[in-house]
């Protein structure tokens, strides 16, 4: 009988680790103020990061620190203390890309079990072996794999060993995530967390002796997205992963927002629960996937090199966060926090931790001092609405936008 795997969730900062364990992830992946590979996600403090793994163990979920950038020598002398303070936080796992911080985490973190990140490019079952060999317990494969390549792996690799794969979100153009290009034309070291991602960017091409003259670089009457990526979507596939022997389904995402890591965790919960059960994909949980800001959807290298996507580099955002209930009592009656303006009688929609999306008309209001109220204006502050039903906390309102 196959095992279910594991449904791994981003957590940027402690609002989105909230909302990833609230919505059904088994493990959450986070870093601290140094040493991740997403610099700019919101991340933990010492005090945040151990009040983390509280609240997710608290629950029933474990904890994984990504330390997995490509550190100098002022950075490695600084990481025995780092290393120390996850092994007392009671962190699950180290996630490393760089056989030092590999080594260092043995001796340092000994409690935390040694995750190899995408980062270090695992494309084969020797490598695997390798890794296992010196003690890792899970490798996290590289995007560029197809399933065939992943089911050779899982079929000649040690049975000990866990197999981790990305299954949604943002891709790179680059092998593996490493890159030198946002360093090489801002200053922003990609393998050190900082990417500016200008493989994104529209080019155009200039000759020496003409100076501001700007020629396309024509690949259609688009433009030139020579770099360009589609993300990642493989809600529609989980059978097919399942089946490959795969320990762990990793969503992407550390960088996005609070409602991002509420809502593809709660699609992919739902869905992976229906697949391992034996029942056709919920299309209502399934089509979550398409509520969340994304860029066109492929299946990454699953099922073959996916080809380029020429179209542009914009992000598809059909959906805006109105409100986000933070109490509610058994007959509606909710305290929110706004989030984007609405008024009284516009439409919207609720979806929250197993809340299935429900549309209505929303009443009249009052503000936290019981006064009427038809349009709450100041971002984060508190007011009270009549629910159509009651929700548990950390249930979104949206609303649709015009295209």
């Amino acid at each position: 009988m196959r095992k279910k795997p594991e449904l791994l969730s981003p957590a940027g900062d402690p609002e989105r680790l909230r909302m990833a364990v609230r919505y059904g992830a088994d493990a959450v992946y986070l870093a601290g103020t140094d040493y991740g590979m997403r610099a700019f996600a919101g991340n933990f403090s010492e005090g945040e990061l151990r009040q983390a793994v509280t609240f997710a163990h608290e629950r029933g979920v474990r904890v994984y620190c990504a330390v997995n950038t490509m550190p100098r020598n002022n950075e490695a002398a600084r990481l025995p203390a780092f290393l120390e303070l996850l092994d007392d936080a009671g962190v699950d796992a180290v996630i490393a890309a760089d056989l030092g911080v590999f080594s260092l985490a043995g001796t340092y973190a000994p409690r935390c079990r040694r995750h190899i990140s995408t980062q270090a490019s695992v494309t084969n079952y020797a490598s695997a072996r390798a890794w296992y060999d010196l003690g890792a317990s899970r490798v996290i494969l590289a995007r560029e794999l197809s399933l065939d390549e992943i089911r050779e792996i899982r079929a000649k690799a040690p049975a000990a060993l866990e197999l981790e794969v990305f299954v949604h979100g943002a891709m790179c153009v680059s092998y593996s995530g490493r890159c030198l290009l946002s360093n090489y034309m801002t200053g922003r070291d990609a393998s050190r967390g900082a990417c500016a991602q200008p493989c994104r960017y529209h080019y155009a091409l200039m000759e020496e002796k003409r100076p501001g003259e700007y020629f396309p670089i024509e690949e259609d009457d688009k433009g030139a997205y020579i770099l360009n990526a589609r993300d990642l979507c493989m809600i529609d596939h989980l059978d097919d992963l399942c089946n490959a022997g795969i320990a762990s389904l990793k969503l992407e995402g550390r960088a996005k927002s609070a409602y991002y890591a509420a809502i593809v965790t709660g699609a992919y919960r739902h869905c992976l629960d229906d697949v391992c059960d034996g029942r056709p994909l919920d299309p209502v949980w399934r089509n979550e996937v398409e509520h969340i800001s994304h860029r066109p959807y492929s299946t990454g290298f699953f099922y073959g090199p996916p080809g380029q996507y020429y179209e542009h580099a914009r992000y598809i955002r059909r959906w805006q966060v109105a409100a986000v209930v933070t109490a509610c009592d058994p007959e509606g009656n909710a305290e929110l926090s706004l989030r984007n303006k609405f008024r009284a009688g516009d439409t919207l929609e609720l979806v929250g931790p197993d809340v299935r999306p429900l549309s209505f008309t929303v009443p009249m209001m009052e503000d936290l001092e019981g006064q009427p109220l038809s349009e709450p204006r100041t971002p984060q502050m508190g007011f009270r609405m009549r629910l159509p039903r009651p929700v548990p906390p950390w249930t979104f309102l949206r609303r649709e936008q015009e295209a």
